[in-house]
């Protein structure tokens, strides 16, 4: 493959006369690590929407390893390789851990057809699933229901069945929200070690997960890209800082820049 992972250009949306993305692009590399910020209302969600294929562009075009997939739908995306994660769950709240990163993989091999077979007969699936809980810190919880786990080890579940899907591209939208503060560390450590020749664009409001993940930082404001850079060019731009936070995080982000 030669070229970006994603590359998106000229995206417009509107929907009746709101504006929500007015000529955005972006591009990310394989194996790329970008966060999205920009304030509520900025169009974030609306533009992974565009890019995962929930969303249909107005005008612009989406490639995905050099592929055209402006008007595919999501379901063709995903077989080939740009996977999404979104801020309400879908798990499946009464299965295991493992049934629901079973259910992926069966589903991605093509193998959801033939589920009144006994699941032990597709011991290589098993054994995948166990994998991806491995590298995940999930396989103490493997045999739990959904219900029964902690809300972050319900987010880093929604990554393993990401994960089940074998991503080239993966959109994370906002992960870390309501995490508990001493569970975000292991989320991140958790995202810090995928496969990386993933790209990953990950929506984000915590400077301090945005500092921890991201070599490159896309800002949107207001439908349209307002800058990019490394995030610690990112934090000390004062238009960022007044557009993006306003008065009252213009310290709290000083302060990010400090430590940046």
């Amino acid at each position: 493959m030669t070229g970006p992972a994603l590359e998106a250009t000229g995206l417009h949306k509107s929907f009746g006369a709101l504006k929500v993305t007015d000529d955005v692009g972006l591009r990310l590399e394989a194996g790329s690590r970008t966060a999205l910020i920009g304030p509520n209302g900025a169009g974030k969600t609306t533009l992974v929407g565009l890019l995962s294929g929930t969303v249909r562009p107005d005008a612009g075009r989406i490639l995905l390893r050099g592929r055209d997939i402006t008007r595919d739908a999501l379901a063709f995306r995903v077989k080939q390789g740009l996977v999404r994660t979104f801020q309400v769950s879908s798990l499946f709240p009464k299965l295991t851990v493992l049934e629901n990163i079973f259910l992926a993989l069966s589903e991605n091999q093509g193998a959801s057809r033939d589920l009144w077979h006994p699941a032990a007969r597709r011991q290589t699936l098993i054994e995948r699933a166990e994998a991806i809980m491995e590298s995940l810190h999930l396989i103490d919880d493997r045999h739990r229901r959904v219900t029964e786990i902690s809300y972050g080890a319900q987010r880093l579940l929604e990554i393993a069945i990401a994960l089940a899907l074998e991503p080239k591209v993966l959109l994370l939208d906002e992960p870390a929200a309501g995490i508990p503060a001493d569970e975000v560390g292991a989320l991140l450590d958790a995202v810090a070690g995928l496969p990386p020749d993933i790209a990953i664009l990950m929506i984000e409001h915590d400077m301090h997960v945005v500092r921890r993940f991201a070599t490159e930082v896309h800002v949107l404001v207001g439908g349209r890209m307002l800058m990019v850079g490394p995030p610690a060019e990112v934090m000390a731009s004062p238009e960022v800082r007044e557009v993006y936070l306003g008065t009252y995080g213009q310290s709290r982000f000083a302060g990010e820049t400090s430590r940046a």
